[in-house]
């Protein structure tokens, strides 16, 4: 294991703090949490009123930081969630003989470049941080939604780190190496085609008007749920608008994938509601245009509706 000076890595630690991310400590050049099981909860200190888990105790107090990290050269944890993170995790294959990287396999970054392709979009540009294993792409997590941790939901080795996940920070050592700040540190929000495709299927309790299997037979159903996706979108409050466009146009999408509405229309008077709620013209396209490819990608048949 690579020595690296307790000094630096509370100097990580506070540096990280210092933009607002929750910390707390690692194992020294691991992975795991430096902290008591719930089983061995002494039920003293921060566990006085009951078991704290690594989420919890996560903490940007510069003097709390200061005791723990002189006890020993601990690694660096970001809890995600409480930071207003979303970490979008890189991976490599493994072998499944002696568990390296396998090079006849596409990596996380070759498969998340095919998925920006596939959604019509650059590889976003955000903080990276190349890991032992890949790379962790930094972004700021959406307002209106709470987002919880994924594993190969967008692609293959592809994995999210949100609510209930956290990531090594810059300045640990995990298998030797350094986990190091790769580019410009600039940290952006997460792109609205990624959102939509993070976000539960009913990310809302809010759902369209139930019709008659009658009704829905005339097509009456498809203009009956764009109504109530146009009026969805327009009553949204600040910060849950884009959530709103998203969960309408999904609502819409098995229409459009029926056949009962043309799929222009439905970009059209989404695109026009959305900029007139104070979205921007490019957010409303991108987050219209993966809410219905997502649900017209995962529609039963009308039959199995």
């Amino acid at each position: 294991m690579t020595h690296v000076p307790r000094t630096a890595l509370l100097s990580a630690a506070l540096s990280a703090a210092e933009r607002g991310w929750s910390v707390f400590p690692l194992r020294p050049g691991s992975k795991r949490p430096a902290l008591h099981s719930e089983q061995a909860c002494p039920c003293t200190g921060p566990c006085v009123s009951g078991h704290r888990k690594w989420e919890q105790r996560a903490t940007t107090d510069p003097d709390r930081i200061r005791a723990a990290w002189s006890q020993a050269p601990f690694n660096v944890g970001i809890a995600t969630g409480p930071s207003g993170l979303v970490v979008i995790d890189l991976d490599k294959p493994k072998s499944q003989d002696n568990g390296n990287s396998s090079a006849d396999a596409p990596d996380g970054a070759a498969t998340f470049k095919a998925l920006c392709e596939r959604t019509e979009q650059p590889v976003p540009r955000t903080r990276t941080i190349r890991t032992a294993s890949g790379a962790h792409l930094y972004f700021t997590a959406p307002a209106a939604v709470r987002l919880h941790n994924t594993a190969g939901t967008l692609a293959p080795l592809v994995d999210t780190r949100a609510w209930g996940g956290y990531v090594v920070a810059a300045g640990s050592v995990v298998n030797g190496r350094t986990y190091e700040i790769e580019g410009p540190a600039l940290l952006n929000p997460l792109p609205p085609a990624l959102l939509a495709l993070l976000i539960p299927p009913h990310p809302s309790t809010t759902s369209p008007p139930t019709l008659t299997p009658a009704v829905a037979r005339t097509g009456r159903a498809a203009e009956a749920a764009l109504i109530w996706g146009r009026r969805n979108v327009r009553q949204a409050p600040e910060g849950t608008r884009n959530v709103r466009l998203l969960e309408s146009a999904r609502a819409l999408g098995r229409f459009v994938a029926w056949g009962d509405i043309p799929r222009h229309v439905v970009e059209d008077a989404f695109q026009g509601e959305g900029e007139a709620a104070g979205l921007t013209a490019a957010e409303c396209r991108a987050t219209i245009r993966s809410a219905l490819d997502w649900s017209i990608r995962t529609c039963r048949p009308r039959a199995a509706a």
